[in-house]
């Protein structure tokens, strides 16, 4: 779950215009399944709706990630309200990798990386989407921050050829994206806003999917508040088994409102951008626009 603390900082911007699609294609790497709906389920949603072809690689399986299930039990839950999610936010083709889930911290980083290189020369994709390692204020899942990294550096490592010249043999080509998306659960130098006033039910209806997850994170509330001497009854009867929709619309469209309230918007989710390396120098001087 998205931690509820927020940066005040940054400065108010005008929200960015999806551009239209025209069947190219967004490559998100998420550590987790209910990382998409919760970071940037409204922007998944535009995107989509604008015709992009959105492609999810999940990194790790969730195996872990639920309360009063079996280990198989927590991967099949996760793995179907995954997929539930994903139709809901307009992902159209997801990719599992299957690491066990919150120990990435033991996991090669090279060999991460490979893997998504290999995502990013098989869809080659015009954006890569995920963690920002250089917004990590809070962040206190290694899971997190071991996609970051090896995203990352898979940005410019899928372009050299002596890279993984295996992939080339299996008919690969070498691929550079034209933009990187970072997003965070504090994002601290926010480039781009989206709004996502128009969407954020449906992006409600996606986290609502990952029902595994969503009762693991109200149990872990259960347990920090008894500890801290709060009665937190108010979360029994969901914890129970009751109905997750009115706290979960509480929890995520709270912190959309704050973030858009920042913009002038009535909801929104925020990006650092970065498009094409930050050389736009170069292409103004030594390019020219295709046609589309």
């Amino acid at each position: 779950m998205i931690d509820s603390a927020f940066s005040g900082k940054g400065r108010m911007m005008p929200p960015l215009e999806i551009e239209p699609g025209r069947g190219r294609t967004i490559l998100l790497v998420i550590a987790h399944a209910d990382d998409a709906a919760l970071f940037l389920g409204g922007t998944l949603i535009r995107w989509s709706d604008a015709g992009w072809n959105v492609v999810c690689i999940r990194v790790t399986d969730d195996r872990w990630d639920s309360v009063g299930l079996t280990e198989s039990e927590a991967m099949e839950a996760n793995a179907r309200q995954f997929e539930a999610a994903a139709k809901i936010l307009g992902i159209a083709h997801l990719v599992e990798l299957g690491y066990p889930t919150d120990v990435l911290g033991d996991v090669s980083e090279v060999a991460l990386r490979e893997k998504i290189i290999r995502q990013v020369r098989t869809h080659r994709p015009h954006a890569l989407v995920s963690f920002d390692p250089y917004a990590m204020y809070g962040e206190d899942n290694q899971d997190h921050v071991k996609v970051a990294a090896a995203v990352d550096e898979s940005f410019w490592t899928s372009q050299f050829d002596l890279h993984h010249p295996e992939h080339l043999r299996e008919g690969l080509e070498v691929h550079g994206c034209f933009e990187r998306w970072y997003f965070g659960r504090s994002v601290m130098n926010v480039t781009d806003v989206v709004d996502i006033s128009a969407v954020i039910a449906r992006k409600v209806d996606a986290v609502a999917c990952h029902e595994a997850a969503m009762r693991n994170y109200v149990n872990q509330l259960r347990l920090q508040a008894r500890t801290g001497g709060w009665d937190l009854s108010g979360l029994d009867e969901i914890a129970a088994g009751g109905d997750l929709r009115p706290f979960l619309e509480v929890s995520v469209t709270e912190r959309a409102r704050r973030v858009g309230t920042k913009h002038g918007l009535t909801a929104a989710e925020e990006f650092r951008v970065v498009r094409f390396g930050g050389q736009q120098a170069i292409l103004e001087r030594y390019g020219r626009r295709r046609p589309a």
